[in-house]
């Protein structure tokens, strides 16, 4: 009988922790699609998490920081959606897409430089991701100086 209760306790304890995770990921933006779209980039390296081909989406305040050499404006949001590449097929048809990650500046978030990440499966579901280490670690690494955004305005000339 102990063991039945240590092992519903867990398992409460496991269903509440994914659906805190769950909750701490803001929905994503309806229509994000409409707004401001970089160019297509394709990452070959089969070894590297972002694998595949992605387009960046940046709200109103988001372009008007890329605009101002990455300082962003809190509020800005930064949209980024994965495909795979196709096999077999020619590299410029994107795959099915396969995650979506979302940066919004939030002065609430200091543990993660200002910025809120959050990661979606390809359903737009939230997949639970931990921000600090599946993010932040990058964007801290690569971009401290551009506000923790690696992306440039450069991304979006077309």
């Amino acid at each position: 009988m102990k063991n039945l209760s240590v092992w519903l306790c867990s398992i409460g304890l496991v269903m509440i922790c994914s659906n805190v995770l769950a909750a701490s990921a803001p929905p994503l933006p309806k229509k994000y699609t409409a707004w401001k779209k970089s160019e297509r980039k394709i990452v070959t390296d089969k070894s590297s998490l972002f694998y595949g081909i992605h387009y960046i989406y940046a709200d109103k305040k988001a372009v008007k920081g890329y605009q101002a050499g990455n300082r962003f404006a809190e509020g800005s949001t930064i949209i980024v959606e994965y495909f795979n590449l196709k096999a077999g097929a020619d590299a410029s048809v994107d795959g099915s897409r396969n995650m979506i990650v979302l940066m919004r500046k939030d002065k609430r978030a200091k543990e993660t430089g200002g910025w809120l990440f959050a990661g979606y499966g390809a359903d737009g579901k939230p997949s639970g991701l931990d921000p600090v280490t599946t993010c932040f670690g990058c964007h801290q690494k690569d971009a401290a100086q551009r506000d923790y955004v690696i992306s440039t305005v450069k991304d979006f000339k077309h």
